[in-house]
């Protein structure tokens, strides 16, 4: 029988690589998984491909390539090659014409938005993984119970394989767009131009109702035996963590209210941080921990913080679920300092961290620094916590092969600076900044490819969960015992990074929101957080220039190095481009849904203020 298929389906199945971008394809070439490397002809019939074992395999396989991936976009030179931060107050972009640009000014319209393929990606995801599972053969896929295999019960885990990646499909679809339809079977044709759309809140809490199912079937391994050959390979550990993710952002008050079935804050707060404690517990049993050795962590610039990022990701025990392993220096390229030229490497820096952010990272004494009478705006970067220099290049900043002639400290001075750049070249900085985190430290002038993969769930982001769920119910109830939980969690991370411990006295929602925006960032979840936190209400760029430049987000600002090298002078002023951001509220809080969707399914509806 042959693919049953609307329109909107075939293009499931149009190309070799299913909807694999071409920018993810060529980034993915030197990508190395024993278990998801397996080649797939979408032009065949469905009992074909699933009457095939190394075809079903493959079909499989391509469904991982729909998974959301913030490394994938840095093999596009001129257009995507920056981080998604910049859509925020954490980055801009060197390159003035970029889609992060125009998406942080409001300058796209429901006809005419760059990123509304997310919709598509998504829900082409949902119903390829519905494809499968509707189709998989157990007779040619093999279900065999294989004492210490991680390919026992191949069959039933591959299901819920499928089952999992249809659930995080819904969980970005619902960060980028808000309600949406719950595709949890291939659609009709009838079906497809009748869709509707489900309140957020309950289509996340369908996706901590899928992890359950997973989880319950007991068909995945909590954690693969063999962890290299089966990286980028779902597992029920990363089942937890995406179910606590999924009613983190369901307590969220973006989303509370959007539910069928009205649940209280408390209620809400308490399910999220149930499932975050129950993911952390779940984690920690199967050897899921903080990087670094708990009680000596190396808080060095190049310490375990930015180990995470820039090591082999399959020996972490950080990392819950991260792509497929990608070999290249295309990371490396886009983000290192201007200057960092050699025989076989040429940096661009079109990821410019902005002061905004900067000014976000504590001093050493755990105070903001607007709050510190020893922090030196002369001397910016001394006595700072650590994760400052573990993911922000700045003036002074030692990087490129440390210990030989090639390597040598940043110098971004107005005068003379080799890393500053400018509008006629190809990259440089606007801020006075670089993103250092991601990036390996490489010899220049023989420049080896590094593995990266893009994070998806790590185990600090639990912590943070669980931290964020737990003092909101202590707002709530007063209780100490959800404080105390708060607490315990958040300095878990705090003591890894080196800093201090928050008290019962010190810790509020706000310091808690910059642990997670320090902690997390550059890693896709500062745009959804400031958005499902709803911050920017009754936000205006001309209120909120009385604060703290960590506090603004819709001025943007940098920093103009004069001086010399050994005795620099700096100058806070707005960014020199794209120095504003704009929010106009409701509509900012969610993407328009595509208008070529909303013509052929009306059902859909529309976003606010699109």
């Amino acid at each position: 029988m042959k693919y049953k298929m609307t329109k909107d389906i075939k293009r499931i199945f149009k190309g070799a690589g299913m909807i694999l971008p071409l920018g993810l394809l060529a980034f993915s070439l030197n990508s190395c998984n024993d278990y998801l490397d397996k080649e797939y002809d979408a032009s065949q019939s469905d009992d074909k491909v699933f009457g095939d074992e190394t075809m079903t395999r493959g079909f499989l396989a391509d469904l991982y390539n729909y998974a959301p991936n913030g490394l994938s976009i840095f093999n596009d030179d001129q257009r995507t090659a920056s981080s998604r931060d910049c859509m925020t107050d954490n980055a801009i972009c060197f390159w003035g014409l970029h889609y992060y640009t125009f998406v942080a000014n409001d300058a796209y319209t429901s006809t005419n938005h760059a990123l509304t393929g997310f919709w598509g990606t998504d829900t082409k995801s949902a119903r390829a993984c519905s494809q499968f599972i509707e189709n998989a053969d157990p007779t040619v896929i093999g279900n065999k119970v294989i004492s210490g295999s991680d390919d026992s019960r191949l069959y039933d885990r591959n299901i819920q394989e499928a089952t999992l990646l249809r659930a995080l499909a819904h969980l970005d679809l619902v960060a980028w767009f808000g309600d949406a339809p719950i595709i949890d079977h291939v659609l009709t044709t009838s079906e497809a131009s009748a869709m509707t759309r489900t309140p957020a809140g309950d289509v996340l809490q369908w996706v901590a109702d899928e992890c359950d199912r997973v989880v319950n079937s007991g068909c995945l391994p909590m954690r693969y035996q063999n962890e290299n050959s089966n990286w980028g390979r779902v597992n029920g550990c990363m089942a937890y963590a995406m179910k606590s993710r999924a009613l983190l952002y369901k307590a969220s008050p973006l989303n509370l209210a959007k539910t069928n079935n009205a649940v209280s804050a408390q209620d809400a707060w308490k399910a999220a941080a149930d499932a975050a404690d129950e993911a952390i517990q779940k984690c920690q049993e199967n050897g899921y921990k903080l990087n670094g050795t708990e009680g000596s962590y190396d808080t060095s610039a190049e310490g375990d913080y930015y180990k995470v990022f820039a090591s082999d990701p399959t020996q972490s025990n950080e990392i819950i679920f991260g792509s497929q392993v990608m070999f290249n220096t295309q990371v490396e390229k886009m983000l290192m300092p201007f200057g960092f030229k050699g025989s076989s490497f040429q940096s661009a820096g079109r990821t410019n961290p902005t002061q905004n952010f900067v000014d976000s990272y504590e001093t050493i004494n755990g105070l903001a620094i607007d709050q510190d009478p020893d922090y030196d705006e002369q001397n910016p970067y001394a006595n700072r916590d650590p994760r400052l220099d573990q993911t922000i290049f700045h003036q002074g900043s030692r990087f490129g092969d440390v210990g030989t002639t090639v390597g040598r400290n940043v110098d971004v001075r107005e005068d003379g600076g080799e890393d500053l750049g400018s509008a006629g070249e190809a990259g440089g900085t606007h801020t006075g900044y670089y993103l250092k985190k991601w990036c390996y430290n490489i010899d220049i002038n023989n420049a080896s490819n590094m593995p990266h993969s893009w994070i998806l769930f790590r185990f600090a982001e639990l912590l943070l969960n669980s931290a964020e769920a737990h003092f909101n119910l202590y707002l709530l109830n007063g209780s100490a015992s959800d404080l105390n939980t708060a607490l315990t969690n958040i300095n878990k991370v705090r003591a890894r990074a080196g800093m201090p411990a928050y008290t019962a006295e010190t810790l509020t929602l706000e310091r808690l929101q910059n642990e997670r925006r320090v902690e997390l960032c550059f890693e896709d979840h500062r745009f959804f957080d400031q958005r499902r936190w709803m911050l920017f209400e009754g936000v205006t760029r001309s209120a909120e220039v009385t604060k703290p430049r960590y506090q603004q987000m819709l001025n943007i600002y940098g920093v103009q190095v004069g001086g010399t090298t050994a005795a620099p002078t700096y100058v806070y002023a707005r960014s020199k481009a794209n120095d504003t951001r704009t929010f106009v509220s409701p509509k900012s809080y969610l993407f328009p849904i595509p208008y070529t969707e909303t013509k052929a399914a009306p059902g859909l509806g529309q976003n606010p203020g699109w």
